[in-house]
């Protein structure tokens, strides 16, 4: 490899929840390394996937989607995604362009422009989403989005279905600075396989209960050992929840719903480790855990 023509740089990945920038890390990194759900303010924590191609490596920093926070968890949350910015050579301003047709846009502009004024590197806008427009409505979102900040380039993209994702790809590469290769050739990620458990059972807790519950829930791992004897990983996990009500939820009828959740993480993390995984999980009531300092560090926030 010739170092003079090599490239590499950070790319921070930002923009308003549910816009599928976790869904576009993935597809990049071609496994999963940060959780989907439908629902929004799902990420919390800043999540590091490496894409490396013969001659760049790009690293990408997928963050917490942009919104209006009010509790302590949901304001840590969004100066995660700002402090991102302060590190990027590029910024991706991700947005689902079917969500936000028609008049929907102006109610956010404030709020929008006020997020983009801190970008002081190039910014891509990629619009996410376009299969479930039709390219008429198209036009007009992008001269919204175009008149609160000077993109350097716009590219619609289907982060799902992979439409637009190869013309991205070269956007960013073409825009990365000169620079040496920081992470081996396999390896996505910088996060441990302990945090990717924690967000993987979170994942499902999201999947599967679709009230405010899932929002007061974390996961914290109390144990990971391999047991040689039996090849496995047995690892121990608590649900952290913020009312007893809360932990009735996700415990279920007879346990039900809580068993769905372990057989659906065990699914993804054997995918994730590559051998067997014996999960126990417990669920504990944490009162107010999202306003408390201190959890949200052992959270890593």
């Amino acid at each position: 490899m010739n170092s003079s023509s090599y490239h590499s740089g950070v790319v921070a990945v930002v923009g308003p929840p549910n816009a599928g920038k976790s869904t576009l890390l993935n597809r990049y990194l071609e496994q999963k390394i940060a959780i989907v759900t439908p629902l929004p303010q799902t990420t919390r924590n800043r999540i590091l996937g490496i894409v490396t191609g013969p001659d760049y490596q790009m690293i990408m920093l997928d963050t917490p989607g942009l919104h209006k926070a009010r509790e302590l968890l949901n304001r840590e949350m969004v100066r995660i995604a700002m402090e991102t910015l302060t590190e990027a050579d590029i910024v991706l301003f991700l947005a689902d362009a079917s969500a936000m047709a028609g008049k929907k846009l102006e109610k956010r502009r404030s709020e929008y422009s006020g997020y983009l004024k801190n970008i002081q590197c190039p910014a891509i806008l990629v619009l996410n989403k376009v299969d479930l427009l039709d390219k008429e409505q198209l036009l007009p979102i992008i001269d919204w989005y175009s008149s609160l900040h000077p993109f350097t380039a716009v590219v619609p993209v289907s982060a799902l279905k992979g439409d637009g994702t190869d013309i991205l790809l070269k956007e960013l590469v073409g825009r990365l600075p000169k620079g040496p290769q920081y992470y081996p050739d396999d390896i996505p990620t910088d996060s441990t396989e302990r945090f990717i458990v924690a967000e993987l059972i979170r994942e499902k807790i999201f999947l599967r209960i679709h009230q405010e519950v899932p929002y007061s829930t974390a996961v914290l791992i109390d144990a990971f050992k391999e047991n040689e004897q039996r090849g496995a990983v047995v690892i121990h996990a608590t649900i952290m929840v913020e009312r007893g009500s809360q932990k009735g939820i996700i415990i279920g009828k007879q346990g039900k719903m809580l068993g769905d959740i372990r057989r659906a993480s065990v699914k993804d993390i054997k995918k994730l480790l590559g051998c067997d995984v014996q999960l126990k999980l417990w669920v504990k009531v944490k009162k107010k855990w999202t306003s408390n300092e201190q959890i949200l560090r052992e959270l890593g926030m």
